[in-house]
């Protein structure tokens, strides 16, 4: 139901005050002014019928009756009034309208009666005579002390009070019209001085609702609308104040949440979702749409992590869990589940999600590394070991033996000497980049590559192999050379090992779009497709006989990576077996 506007309330209302006001002023005036004419004319003719008494009162009698009607006929016709002359027995002596023998008798006339009573008497009615409204005032006709000859009766039809009054009405109406229409121009003028400012508020408290609390109400009008603008622009004030601090706290609170590495979730005592952060979101592979109120077993299909929060929920003392993820590969998420409180009770549960994933594989290839270099040490030092021993049980004394016994001392010396180089090269390489990167250079590449082939020029001998260089001389990238160098030496060498005698190795450098990419590629054994995710890893080999047989370490592609990854860039390789491999290091672009 739609509400009254104030100023539909305050107009009608002045207008209709004011009309009840005249109405009840005119009214009272009204009746007032008749009963005083009313009063007046009765005194006057009672006054007019005292003057006639004198007149009549010496004759007044039934022999006089004819000089009586004639007189009445006279001095009613000079003073414009009705004059009837009536006998003690009602009788009619004279009249100043009719012949007395026609009229009615008068005894039972309310002003006669009173006459004869000895007092004038006045009355009000219709005159069948005179056919109209009349007033009549009678006095008794005394004709000695305590003698009563009959009685003087006056009257004048009220017709003319009444014109009287209708014209009096008449004016006063149109004056109460001219003072309502005032009245009504005056009301709306102070309606709408005082409705017009409560209005302009109620438009200003609309935009203060809608959240421009910039503008100010216009605090013009009375003291108490004065004083109430000002209550409104100070509480105008404190809201966009307070609203400030609580967006500056809230963009605050996102800021946090959204720059977290963490995964940050809250649920309510039903579990259903009160906030979540990008980190949990992208963890548990969720899109933010409609998340918030719903369950987290229709947002998250992990059985894990629901047990874990509803755990969570059901505990007085935070919680911890690691959870594991299966889909797109294995993930580890280690879970901390903390209860949440307002001001009174508890009313949920947040969820902190790290992901250890990576901690976890690091650990594991530090297990498998401290069990790689083990067994790679231990393998050496065990034939060094063995042999010296057989040395001293007595095979020194053949000349034969002790020289092929110390020939393989030699090269498992020289074997367990290129294991701790490779490690200590690995370790270098790891701790620069832990120490922020190294410094690079801009620089030719065409040398670098020029020194690595020279360096692997003996073993490509032995094996008749060729090795072509396709380099420009003006390419140039950020490098450190030495350790470029010692990368690219690194797959040289495998692709020799594992390309056929007088075969070919090819490696060419060159600008693709914004990187450099240098190629090394053979056309040897080549590597199985299930070898590949896992070739770049510490002492990981494809064939272990024939790599130990070969020489190799085991570090040589893992020291390429991290060379490769200290200068910002990534190594890739393809191979199919039978066909060859190619490496490919794709460094960052000048």
């Amino acid at each position: 139901m739609r509400r009254p506007r104030l100023f539909w309330q305050l107009f009608p209302s002045y207008v209709a005050l004011t009309v009840a006001v005249l109405i009840a002023a005119g009214w009272y005036f009204s009746t007032t002014l008749k009963n005083f004419y009313l009063s007046q004319l009765a005194a006057d003719l009672t006054a007019q019928a005292r003057l006639i008494e004198p007149q009549v009162a010496a004759r007044f009698g039934v022999e006089h009756g004819p000089a009586l009607d004639a007189l009445a006929k006279d001095l009613g016709r000079r003073a414009g009034v009705r004059i009837t002359l009536v006998l003690p027995g009602g009788e009619v002596l004279g009249d100043s309208l009719q012949d007395p023998r026609l009229m009615d008798n008068h005894a039972a006339r309310p002003e006669i009666v009173a006459a004869f009573a000895g007092s004038p008497g006045v009355a009000t009615r219709y005159s069948a005579t005179a056919r109209e409204s009349m007033m009549y005032a009678a006095v008794p006709v005394v004709v000695d002390p305590g003698g009563m000859a009959g009685a003087v009766r006056v009257a004048i039809p009220v017709t003319a009070v009444e014109r009287t009054l209708s014209d009096l009405r008449t004016r006063t109406l149109a004056a109460g019209l001219v003072i309502t229409l005032l009245a009504a121009l005056l009301s709306l003028a102070v309606s709408r001085r005082i409705s017009r400012p409560l209005e302009e508020m109620k438009a200003g408290v609309d935009r203060f609702a809608a959240g421009d609390l910039d503008r100010r109400l216009a605090v013009d009008g009375s003291e108490e609308i004065h004083a109430l603008g000002q209550a409104m622009n100070r509480m105008a004030a404190e809201l966009d104040d307070r609203i400030r601090t609580v967006l500056r706290h809230r963009n605050e609170q996102e800021a946090v949440l959204s720059s977290m590495v963490e995964g940050v979730l809250a649920v309510d005592r039903d579990e259903r979702v009160i906030r979540i952060n990008q980190a949990a979101l992208r963890l548990l592979g969720l899109r933010d749409q409609d998340i918030k109120g719903r369950r987290i077993q229709e947002v998250v299909r992990k059985a894990d992590l629901q047990r874990f929060v509803s755990r969570a929920l059901a505990a007085a003392e935070p919680v911890e869990e690691d959870i594991v993820l299966h889909e797109g590969g294995e993930r580890y998420l280690q879970a901390h589940g903390t209860p949440l409180h307002d001001a009174r009770e508890q009313i949920g549960a947040l969820i902190v999600l790290n992901d250890v994933t990576r901690l976890r594989r690091l650990e594991t290839m530090r297990r498998d590394f401290v069990s790689n270099v083990s067994h790679e040490l231990k393998t050496p030092i065990t034939a060094i070991k063995g042999f010296v021993e057989t040395l001293l049980d007595g095979a020194m004394h053949d000349p034969d033996d002790a020289r092929r016994f110390l020939e393989i001392i030699t090269r498992q010396a020289d074997r367990l000497n290129a294991i701790i180089d490779d490690l200590l090269t690995l370790s270098r390489v790891e701790q620069g980049e832990e120490q922020g990167g190294l410094p690079l250079e801009e620089l030719p590449l065409r040398p670098v590559l020029e020194a690595a082939v020279q360096a692997c020029a003996l073993l490509a001998d032995e094996k008749a192999l060729r090795i072509n260089l396709f380099c420009s001389p003006e390419l140039k990238a950020r490098i450190k050379a030495p350790l470029l160098e010692q990368a690219v030496v690194n797959l040289l060498t495998n692709a020799i090992k594992y390309s056929p005698r007088e075969g070919k190795v090819a490696i060419e450098a060159a600008r693709f779009q914004d990187k450099v990419t240098i190629r090394v590629q053979d056309w040897g054994c080549g590597i199985p497709k299930e070898h590949l995710p896992r070739l770049f890893e510490r002492f990981y080999r494809v064939d272990k006989a024939r790599s130990r047989k070969q020489g190799g370490t085991g570090l040589g592609l893992a020291i390429v990576k991290h060379i490769v990854q200290a200068h910002g860039g990534e190594v890739i390789v393809h191979s199919t077996p039978g066909q060859g491999s190619t490496f490919s290091i794709h460094l960052p672009g000048c």
